[in-house]
């Protein structure tokens, strides 16, 4: 039964580590400089984004392109210019965005 546990908090401390490195990596690419958690800055916050998007058949993959390529026109006349991320690191910051509560 302890190990259960154990697996448990093991799991819970994992997913908060991730949830933070992706926090980190969204500073460390400047996606914060325009993006708030749950404000608005120069774009939508990243709480907004996830309630619009995050029940969509392929919100991940969509989000990812926009954050590499950029966008214009859905969160007003402001363009998100692309990103010098990975397609990996794309794929992180549209999985974290999107699991944002």
């Amino acid at each position: 039964m302890k190990l259960i546990h154990l697996g448990l908090l093991a799991a819970s401390l994992s997913l908060a580590s991730l949830a933070q490195a992706d926090e980190a990596l969204a500073k460390a690419k400047n996606c914060t400089t325009c993006h708030g958690m749950d404000k608005k800055i120069v774009g939508p916050g990243y709480k907004e984004v996830a309630a619009k998007r995050g029940g969509e058949k392929g919100a991940e993959a969509a989000m990812a392109a926009k954050i590499k390529a950029g966008s214009k026109g859905e969160w007003g006349q402001v363009p998100m210019p692309p990103n010098n991320v990975t397609d990996a690191e794309a794929a992180t910051l549209a999985k974290w965005v999107l699991s944002i509560k």
